[in-house]
């Protein structure tokens, strides 16, 4: 397998757990509604509804970190950053990956694993409402979570070997991003000529190129 491939892979299952969890979002958005109706039009309030909005939405905020790093898509401070050169750029990350990555999220597997394990034997419950639901399938996510952002944090540090040996960032798998919306939206406008339609592809284009060229991430590839 080429490093490339290696590289994909593992963008490959970020992208794919990140999408699949994603669907958290309309159930809890289904969840929201049918409480609101229920409490404010029906007076039928459920107990257990706030823990399990809660654990949903935890669930959709662990489970899709990898898939921002996988995109690049984690804020950082790039004031300096973005006029570095790639292979400073990947010096730099493979300090802090190394530094700081590797032991934090090997310290939130590690306690998350134990975190997890004693709610499993305790059998635990919210404490947050009264006769709470069970919530040790929730914390198993923790470790879950952790060992997909590590997994993705190795291709990671691999991205800055290859940066380092070549001077150029290997490609990342190619995702939805702001300007297939743009021009997915001007293809079916009726009231823009196709030479307008043109340059305002090519301007969102140059500033969604722009805007990649900011951090580190090389090409996308499909």
């Amino acid at each position: 397998m080429s490093v490339q491939r290696f590289l994909h892979t593992i963008d490959g299952i970020s992208t794919w757990v990140g999408k699949a969890t994603a669907w958290l979002m309309v159930l809890l958005m289904s969840v929201v509604c049918i409480e609101v109706f229920k409490r404010y039009i029906v007076n039928m309030p459920t107990a257990w509804i706030f823990d399990a909005e809660n654990m949903m939405y935890g669930t959709l905020f662990m489970m899709c970190g990898a898939y921002t790093l996988a995109q690049n898509a984690h804020v950082r401070g790039d004031f300096l950053y973005s006029s570095m050169r790639p292979r400073t750029q990947a010096s730099l990350d493979l300090v802090l990956y190394i530094v700081f990555f590797i032991p934090g999220i090997a310290a939130l597997i590690y306690a998350g694993y134990f975190y997890a394990a004693d709610s499993w034997h305790i059998n635990e419950h919210s404490n947050v409402t009264a006769d709470g639901p069970p919530i040790y399938h929730f914390k198993t996510v923790i470790p879950i979570a952790g060992a997909l952002i590590m997994l993705q944090g190795i291709g990671e540090i691999v991205r800055c070997i290859v940066c380092l040996k070549t001077g150029e960032w290997p490609s990342r798998l190619h995702d939805v991003a702001e300007i297939d919306v743009v021009e997915e939206q001007l293809a079916h406008s009726e009231y823009v000529d196709e030479e307008s339609r043109k340059l305002a592809i090519e301007g969102a284009a140059r500033i969604d190129e722009m805007a990649r060229q900011r951090g580190m991430g090389g090409e996308t590839q499909t």
